[in-house]
């Protein structure tokens, strides 16, 4: 095996000075150009007519620098490609062509004739994948136009942050999904923005052309079997139930209704929720019935919706607006519920999803709060050790906001102490919920009203009290001079920055151990499976991780004690918790590929600079491994057409060491049962008296009989034709003449070869004694099917026979 690489990703686009790492020398100067080399497999050799080859290219790159490299290969003569077989590299973008120049992304159903493989960014080196870092998000708002709710985080293929988020409480024509790129504080490419929400599956629209509404407060699920697709409770004019967008598609992907919408004197026309239980998403329609969908097989829960846990919200059609929340708390689901300015006492409920009923202990909800007092939230009180202990909710108010918490078992728990009286008219909303790098776990909840105009308040679990080393609450002075009316936040792992968004409808990033906006952090997250880079089904390709490295960073800038580095494999469990050297790379060299077929390497960088993002500098996180060269397959079937004697393939490439051609392979294709010859053999004597006519050529006649005296006439010598024709759909080889009673006949054949169709004939004698009795000879053909396997027996034709007559013919 050898150690080149030979191929990025398509997410490194970085100039060729950037990949030298600190220290090290610069590549050699290329001794030849790159090369290709070509092998099949999948069918033996000889191969039957209408197997499946698979064709395998391996590229080597011997450039010195980045570049883009394409490889080209064509669907030899005699084959078809088998549709959905192209298999390239992470990072190479396959396309194909029914014209054999014309390439397209698309795969056509058929007709493809030739395939390609393209890298914008083909390198030597190690065989890698990259990442972009994420810059600091842009000091100033970022406005989404309107006021949508917690920010939904998406990072594209190159590793670019996107916010999205769904405007609350939003009539179902109304647009209301909207696309935001972090590092350059404007709009998602696509737009205009924002766009509508459908039901039907297929592209965002434009325009109000809805037919899904949003809910008060919206809570969403991303499907771990898609991470893309965000499931969130929706509305349409005839039920609620589950809608689903495709952040990576820009695009709807499905709605599932589990309710009927109506009712009176109190009736479905909104709901709360959805959290996940046991691969259940659960959710509470405004009548404070419980409703639950299966997300695996996209269906509803059997028997549901069941019985109500909470008092009704929003159950007519003249309040619109579920108020309150849901959490899950050790496996059960509490909701909280409330009517503003009907003089009700807010409560919170517990649903089990293993008995399908309310909690034990659970009867009747709780009340929370004063009468009078409404909420948005329900959310999740821990231990000091970290578990799940119980719920609560935050009321807000003409009077004083008050916190109320419950245990699993119904009995009172303490109020975090920083939300345990909030001033008047404060409102609060779900927090986000995280452990920091001392393993503490810390709640910011989002509030503003009263005398706030946005902040967060962070309550610290672990310790029992407000979170050390953040003002309480925090606010964002330097965020729209302020006024940010928050809603919720999104922890964004790679950076360990939070973004947030409100009622004043601008993003911010919020630097969650500090408060400080912006966060200055930046981060990046590359998954590695040396084994995609293979398709040929060997074994051994792979020697071992290499190492992460920052790409396009100053050391300087970046503070390497604080920041981290986490690689998780593909079960989700941590390997490995490297620290960086001081040039920014870290060494992965001691986690097995074997073990951890597939790694994660996250980077959480604290920078003390923000100076290397932007300018048309792109920072990267690069993670590599050691391997033989990486391949590009395809697959086709041989044709049944008998006269395909065999196949070949051939590749090209191009790169920034110039053009190249692969080895040519070449498969031969042995006859199948209908494919075998058709042989046959007519031997024949010459009936003339003049010997000059039985020669090569010669007029005779001939005749299955010679006259009677003929071999007097002619001096006792016999003249024989013998004509072998192949009449079959397939060539023989080594065909010979068998004649037992004459060597001659055998000798002056010789071995040939016969094509489809074709006749040979071959001439030769026999001195005889005058006799009184006839002479008879006879002569069959053996032969191999062309491109039999080695040690395949000849088959024979059947004999023929010609006889030259003494006087006993007549007599006899």
């Amino acid at each position: 095996m050898r150690r080149r690489v030979v191929i990025w990703s398509a997410t490194s686009a970085l100039v060729a000075a950037a990949l030298v790492v600190p220290g090290a020398s610069a590549d050699p100067a290329p001794a030849a150009t790159s090369t290709l080399t070509k092998s099949v497999s999948g069918v033996p050799t000889p191969a039957d007519h209408g197997a499946t080859a698979t064709w395998v290219v391996e590229y080597d790159n011997n450039g010195t620098g980045v570049g883009s490299a394409t490889v080209t290969d064509a669907v030899g003569p005699g084959q078809s490609y088998v549709t959905g077989s192209l298999d390239v590299p992470p990072g190479w973008t396959p396309s194909w062509s029914t014209d054999g120049s014309t390439f397209q992304t698309a795969e056509p159903g058929s007709g493809v004739v030739a395939v390609r493989a393209q890298n914008p960014v083909a390198a030597p080196g190690g065989t890698s994948l990259s990442g972009l870092l994420t810059p600091p998000v842009q000091a100033s708002t970022t406005a989404t136009g309107g006021d949508g709710f917690t920010p939904l985080l998406h990072r594209t293929p190159t590793g670019a942050l996107q916010a999205w988020n769904i405007y609350h409480h939003a009539a179902p024509a109304t647009p209301k999904v909207v696309c935001s790129d972090l590092a350059t504080g404007q709009p998602c490419a696509g737009g205009p923005w924002p766009k509508p929400l459908n039901t039907a599956p297929g592209p965002l629209g434009s325009g109000a052309t809805g037919d899904i509404g949003s809910p008060m407060t919206q809570q969403y699920f991303r499907d771990p079997a898609a991470p893309s697709q965000v499931l969130y409770t929706a509305v349409t004019a005839s039920s609620v139930g589950v809608g689903c967008l495709d952040l990576a598609a820009a695009a709807n992907c499905g709605y599932w209704p589990l309710v009927g919408a109506g009712g009176s004197p109190s009736g479905v026309y909104n709901l709360a929720g959805f959290v996940e239980v046991g691969g259940n998403l659960y959710g509470v329609a405004s009548t404070g019935t419980v409703l639950c969908w299966t997300v695996a097989t996209r269906t509803a829960c059997p028997g549901q919706p069941y019985a109500p846990i909470v008092p009704p919200s929003g159950d007519t059609p003249s309040s619109l607006y579920f108020y309150g929340a849901l959490t899950v708390v050790a496996g059960k689901v509490f909701a909280s519920s409330s009517r503003p300015n009907t003089g009700s006492q807010a409560a919170i409920g517990c649903f089990d999803p293993a008995t399908a009923t309310a909690c034990a202990g659970w009867a009747s909800p709780r009340p929370i709060g004063p009468v009078g007092n409404y909420t948005y939230n329900a959310y999740t009180a821990y231990s000091t050790s970290g578990a799940q202990v119980g719920a609560c909710s935050t009321t807000s108010g003409s009077s004083p906001g008050v916190t109320t918490c419950y245990a699993l078992d119904g009995s009172a728990l303490p109020a975090p102490s920083p939300l345990a009286a909030l001033p008047a008219g404060v409102i609060a909303f779900n927090p986000e919920v995280v452990t920091d790098a001392n393993g503490h776990v810390r709640s910011y909840v989002a509030i503003w009203g009263g005398p706030y105009a946005g902040a967060a308040v962070c309550h610290d679990w672990t310790t029992a009290s407000a979170c050390a080393g953040v003002p309480n609450p925090i606010t964002h002075p330097t965020v729209n001079g302020g006024v940010t009316r928050d809603y919720g936040y999104t922890y964004d792992v790679p950076t360990g920055c939070m973004i947030g968004l409100g009622d004043a409808g601008v993003l911010f990033s919020m630097d969650p151990l500090t408060g400080s906006s912006p966060c200055v952090r930046s981060g990046g997250r590359v998954s590695l499976t040396p084994g995609d880079f293979y398709c040929d089904g060997g074994a051994g390709h792979v020697q071992g991780y290499g190492s992460a490295r920052l790409v396009g960073v100053t050391p300087g800038n970046v503070d390497f004690g604080a920041s981290r580095v986490t690689v998780v494999d593909q079960d989700g469990a941590t390997v490995a918790t490297p620290g960086f050297a001081p040039d920014g790379s870290v060494d992965l060299s001691g986690v097995s590929p074997t073990a951890h077929p597939t790694i994660s390497v996250t980077t959480t960088l604290v920078l003390t600079s923000g100076a290397d993002f932007g300018g048309g500098n792109q920072p990267r996180l690069v993670v590599d491994f050691t391997g033989d060269p990486p391949q590009v397959c395809f697959r086709t079937t041989i044709s049944a057409d008998c006269a395909v004697a065999d196949v070949a393939n051939t590749a090209t490439g191009t790169d920034t060491t110039g053009s190249f051609t692969s080895n040519t392979v070449t498969v031969p294709v042995a006859p199948g049962p209908a494919c075998r010859p058709v042989v046959t053999v007519d031997k024949e004597i010459c009936a003339s008296k003049t010997a000059s006519h039985c020669g090569p050529g010669g007029s005779g006649p001939w005749a299955k009989k010679a006259p009677v005296g003929t071999l007097g006439l002619l001096n006792a010598t016999a003249y024989w034709r013998i004509t072998v024709t192949n009449q079959g759909p397939v060539a023989i080889t080594d065909a010979r003449v068998v004649d037992y009673e004459e060597p001659a006949c055998e000798a002056a054949a010789g071995t040939f070869t016969l094509q489809p169709g074709e006749t040979k004939r071959f001439y030769c004698s026999t001195y005889a004694l005058l006799t009184l009795f006839p002479l008879t000879n006879q002569a069959k053909a053996g032969y191999v099917p062309r491109n039999s396997p080695a040690g395949t027996p000849p088959s024979y034709s059947a004999w023929s026979s010609a006889t030259a007559c003494s006087l006993l013919c007549v007599l006899g």
